[in-house]
């Protein structure tokens, strides 16, 4: 079971008439002391000023971040409208919201916030039609509301839950066991896991997860992540008791996964090295007593993730051989690629996912970045289409072999999270819960799919949303937001703090980007390494494109982003900072020669290069926002943001890029950093902390703009 956790959780967005130029007399910013420290790279020398700021825990480094959290948070606290930002950024917040609903043994489980709860809840119930028992409760594990539930898992049966929690915002997440009919916990605790998830043998007696091995405590933040492992617990026995199933002992970059198939019969096993999209597949008989651990696939030249199982047979959706994605049947009698079978060819559109429900392929596609979805029999035979409302983005459709029906969410960028069974004898779909919000009305407002060309002519898409009927004389505050990386998808989802900011009249771009999965493996591919200049480009090319077509003007045109979002918001400024009033880079990763050494930085290199490279470091430095900071440019007032318990993109990246643009322009515009206690990389922010955030960036992106309250 692997709930969509994010959907309950919101990004950002908000606020607008006319302002005084933004003042920055009287900003101090505190001193940070540069270094002599300098590294050789194929013979360049490049300085580090602020490596002390890697020491993070250091007498010197934490007296730097409280001076600057005093700076920056006096700063916000005193633009103006900020607090009314907040209110209604609350009310608007203050929604219903669910997550579609999954079937275990006589078992439905589902998420719930009711509206400004921290944290969803999880609930079950024999029938989806009547309210649901509270099952786990996360707000109730902390004050703060900052223990969130990461992952889960629940036996065939639906009498057993496993579920991993974070504290404080931080990647590493400790497994618990409860009891579903009791709604107690079984004394198994295991520690030291990372993403990878769970997955319960048939029977219930145990179940599969991932783990590295303690870091020192002092590094519990920084440590590189190696030799992920993937153990099976039994119920009942000690973690240091677990078996050890699979890993990887050729090299300390690759991650792993296992996953036992809904008959039980199999044990399936995914590796990839680093954040390479292709990947290894490894399959383990569990019903044959000491069975082996059969390949496959061996070696990682492709895409093949297994979607599920009929008998012998596996399903597996692939690149290929089909840039696009298609879905192919192997049979483990005979596994060779020559008795592959095509289930569902390539087509037009990229094949975003698929499941195995109720004995046929519910297919999601990517059509120009927004959902379509298509049903297929197991021999490839069309059944039908889900009929989607709009631009949206749907997704669910779990389940089990012999299910007669499935769950799914849809959303768009105004329209919040619908969820709707779908009854798979007859295709028709029902809503089952559609929220409703304070005042807000979706038809009020519209997205536009507009497409626009990159500097070297490709085709890019971008939706743009605001107020229908809205005045294109170039005065509209507006937000464009990009990521471009990693093989991700933007697809349309709905924010509550979106909502408020088209509302009062701001308009709010996303660009897919190149780096990115929505056009397939070419489109990813154009945007790594040697390639990455492509996803600056297209940015900078939506940005020109709003300007052209008057959405907005660069005095009223803000850039944001978040993780290799966040190094896109620093690369762009620093290239074209004329296009901007302000850029948020949010857990940014922003040192480009060293962020393969924390955490699972490492990985990274399969995206970005390795300075092990002379090319692929000489293209990190050419835009690496750290090392091209440079003396008495006019950036535009920039407001980073990064959590003190950031374990994903280590928050001295933050740290570094801060104090060396501070140094850079002391006189410029405001370059803030903004450092949240108790918080990691984003995923299990607590609400409360999500709609303050939410309030100090929109204030500071406003006032830059010389742009207040109606």
């Amino acid at each position: 079971m692997r709930f969509d956790l994010t959907a309950l959780g919101v990004l950002a967005t908000t606020c607008l008439a006319a302002l005084p130029a933004l003042a920055v007399a009287g900003l101090d910013y505190p001193a940070a002391a540069r270094g002599d420290h300098v590294d050789q790279y194929h013979g360049i020398a490049v300085p580090d000023p602020y490596r002390w700021m890697e020491e993070i825990d250091s007498p010197q480094t934490r007296s730097w971040v409280q001076a600057q959290a005093k700076v920056s948070g006096d700063y916000l606290a005193a633009l103006p409208h900020r607090d009314e930002i907040a209110r209604r950024l609350k009310a608007i917040w203050n929604y219903e919201r669910w997550s579609a609903p999954e079937k275990y043994g006589s078992n439905w489980f589902y998420l719930h916030n009711d509206g400004l709860q921290n944290q969803a809840v999880l609930y079950v119930t024999s029938d989806p039609a009547d309210k649901g028992r509270l099952l786990l409760d996360p707000n109730a594990l902390s004050n703060d509301g900052t223990v969130s539930l990461r992952d889960m898992a629940v036996s065939d049966d639906g009498r057993l839950l496993a579920y991993a929690l974070s504290d404080g915002g931080s990647d590493w997440q400790i497994w618990h066991v409860r009891d579903v009919v009791t709604g107690k916990d079984l004394p198994d605790t295991l520690r030291w896991s990372k993403a990878g998830g769970g997955s319960w043998l048939k029977d219930g007696s145990g179940f599969y997860y991932t783990v590295y091995d303690a870091p020192r405590a002092a590094d519990v933040l920084k440590a590189a992540n190696q030799y992920e492992k993937l153990y099976l617990h039994r119920l009942g026995t000690a973690q240091a008791q677990d078996v050890l199933t699979y890993t990887r002992r050729d090299d300390p970059d690759w991650f792993v996964a296992g996953t036992v198939s809904d008959d039980g019969h199999y044990l399936i096993i995914q590796a990839n090295h680093g954040d390479e999209v292709q990947n290894t597949l490894l399959v383990q008989d569990l019903t044959a007593k000491s069975a082996p651990i059969m390949t496959v696939i061996a070696k990682p030249t492709a895409v093949y993730n297994c979607i599920g199982n009929f008998g012998s047979t596996l399903y597996v959706v692939t690149d290929d051989g089909a840039p696009r994605y298609k879905l192919i049947a192997i049979d483990l009698a005979h596994p060779d690629r020559e008795h592959w079978r095509t289930v569902v060819p390539e087509g037009r559109n990229t094949l975003d996912a698929a499941t195995l429900v109720g004995g046929e392929l519910i297919a999601q596609y990517l059509q120009d970045a927004h959902s379509a979805v298509v049903r297929y029999s197991l021999a490839g035979k069309l059944l039908g289409s889900v009929n989607l409302p709009g631009l949206g983005t749907a997704q669910g459709f779990a389940g089990h072999l012999k299910d007669q029906d499935t769950f799914y969410s849809y959303s768009s960028f105004t329209t919040p999270t619908t969820i709707s069974r779908l009854d798979l004898k007859s295709g028709a779909s029902t809503v089952w819960r559609s929220p409703q919000l304070a005042g807000f009305q979706p038809s009020d407002y519209e997205t536009v799919q507009v497409f626009y060309a990159s500097a070297d002519g490709t085709r890019v898409p971008m939706f743009i949303t605001a107020r229908r009927g809205i005045q294109r004389d170039g005065k509209a505050p507006t937000i464009l937001y990009g990521y471009g990386g990693f093989n991700i998808s933007i697809e349309p989802s709905f924010s509550p703090a979106v909502a408020a900011w088209i509302e009062r009249g701001g308009v709010y771009a996303v660009a897919n980007l190149r780096g990115g999965g929505e056009y397939g493996r070419a489109w990813h591919e154009a945007g790594m390494k040697m390639h990455k200049q492509h996803v600056f480009d297209d940015c900078i090319a939506a940005a020109e494109y709003l300007i052209a077509q008057k959405w907005t003007s660069p005095q009223r045109l803000a850039l944001r982003g978040a993780s290799n979002g966040g190094l896109l918001v620093g690369a762009v400024e620093e290239q074209r900072p004329d296009l901007f009033a302000a850029a948020v880079p949010q857990v940014g990763v922003l040192d480009m020669l060293r962020f393969r050494d924390f955490t699972v930085g490492k990985g990274w290199e399969s995206d970005y290069g390795s300075v092990d490279n002379t090319q692929e470091f000489k293209a990190l430095l050419a835009y690496s926002p750290y090392q091209n900071v440079k003396a008495n440019v006019d950036y535009p007032a920039t407001l980073i943001i990064t959590g003190d318990h950031d374990d994903r993109v280590f928050p001295a990246h933050s740290f570094k890029f801060a104090a060396a643009m501070q140094y850079a322009h002391p006189q410029g515009k405001p370059i803030l950093i903004r450092i949240e206690t108790r918080a990691g990389h984003g995923q299990g922010k607590p609400t409360t902390k999500q709609i303050d955030e939410a309030a100090d960036v929109y204030a500071f992106i406003l006032h830059a703009m010389g742009v207040g309250s109606t």
